[in-house]
């Protein structure tokens, strides 16, 4: 294990009912600015129960809705100038994980004085930000509890991931009764996001125990509760479970000291940038095949203590094991979830871009577990097409 510093400031109020928290606002300020997505907060009440609390707490609200599912730096854009304009003093999110990066970033963005995409391409321009609140409706990301937020800037085919302490939110509100609505689609994308923060960690730890076991729980409280929610949208335990288990997937108490550099979410950023897939399918596609490209003797002890310690398999032959663990992982995914086995199934039929989405994934992964090279992440796509 390898040093690591650790500060998660964020306050976090779970459970039902929790949305009254928002009255805090007030103690930061007398103006907010909202940011939703498509509306569906309009459809299931959220949206009235935030502003009848704002409006009682003295709060003078502006609104930013239609964010997108991979939020766009035009969107971003449009929320700084409201921010600048309207002396706004801090930013409120209700949504799922697009949501809350696009408020991310505004709110760094309302603190800067140039383009906001600068501070997607190079965090270290972020110096501030007007504190960050979200109401979170969706279980996948871990961004109510991190400091990562990923911006699309589709007219260059690019999506990229900036972080920095000042954008952590101050304020979480995780109430599960929220996730009651999302989409089969959705929960399963979203479980399958989770599970990919958590794997990205897993495979790489060596003599860190704490965090090795802490992952294994996690992916097991996924793989039990992913088809619960799936079947039963509305049970209680199986939303509050994922939920809780998303948002510490990534919030650094298991990544930390132990992990490097990730590498399949930077190749299925590439898919996103390029074709605006829906990000869990993509790492859902792409997952099992870096992991059948990557096992290796140097490697096969990871793959067999996934086996063994996430889907309770057994065998004395540890290569047989390794794949078994893998094949788990894929019936999982694609039957139990039904999430889509390959890159076809969401539209990417040629290899048309694989070279230049290779090259970009590579840039991005660089210090990852197992090195990749463009060649290599070329053939992973490649693996991911097929049948």
């Amino acid at each position: 294990m390898y040093n690591f510093s650790l500060n998660i400031p964020t306050t976090i109020h779970f459970g039902k009912g929790m949305i009254s928290h928002l009255n805090e606002l007030k103690e930061y300020g007398t103006k907010v600015l909202l940011v939703y997505g498509g509306g569906s907060i309009k459809k299931n009440g959220i949206y009235d129960s935030a502003m009848n609390i704002l409006g009682d707490a003295g709060l003078e609200v502006e609104e930013l809705g239609g964010v997108e599912p991979n939020p766009r730096i035009e969107t971003v854009r449009k929320g700084v100038e409201i921010c600048k304009t309207k002396n706004i003093d801090m930013v409120l999110a209700i949504g799922g994980g697009s949501t809350i990066d696009c408020a991310k970033v505004i709110a760094a963005g309302a603190k800067y004085d140039k383009d906001p995409w600068n501070l997607v391409l190079d965090s270290s321009e972020i110096k501030d930000a007007l504190p960050i609140f979200d109401v979170l409706t969706l279980a996948a990301t871990g961004t109510e509890m991190d400091p990562f937020a990923v911006i699309t800037d589709l007219s260059k085919n690019e999506k990229w991931g900036t972080g920095s302490p000042y954008m952590v939110p101050t304020m979480s509100i995780l109430d599960p009764e929220y996730t009651y609505s999302v989409s089969k689609k959705q929960t399963a994308a979203g479980t399958a996001d989770m599970m990919s923060h958590t794997m990205e960690n897993y495979f790489s730890m060596e003599n860190a125990d704490c965090q090795k076991f802490m992952a294994e729980g996690l992916l097991r409280t996924m793989i039990k509760n992913g088809p619960i929610a799936l079947n039963d949208p509305t049970n209680y335990d199986a939303r509050a479970n994922l939920m809780w288990a998303g948002t510490h997937a990534i919030n650094g108490n298991v990544g930390e000291g132990c992990s490097p550099s990730w590498c399949v979410h930077p190749m299925e950023h590439e898919l996103s940038a390029f074709y605006d897939i829906t990000h869990g399918e993509g790492l859902a596609i792409l997952t099992p095949a870096w992991m059948e490209y990557i096992l290796s003797e140097n490697t096969l002890n990871y793959f067999v203590d996934f086996a063994r310690n996430v889907w309770g398999l057994s065998g004395d032959d540890e290569w047989a094991l390794a794949h078994a663990g893998i094949d788990a992982l894929k019936k999982f995914f694609f039957e139990t979830m039904g999430l889509p086995s390959n890159l076809k199934e969401v539209g990417i039929t040629d290899e048309k871009n694989f070279e230049i989405m290779a090259q970009k994934a590579c840039e991005g992964s660089e210090g990852s577990f197992v090195p990749l090279s463009k060649e290599d992440i070329i053939e992973i796509f490649r693996m991911a097409s097929r049948d």
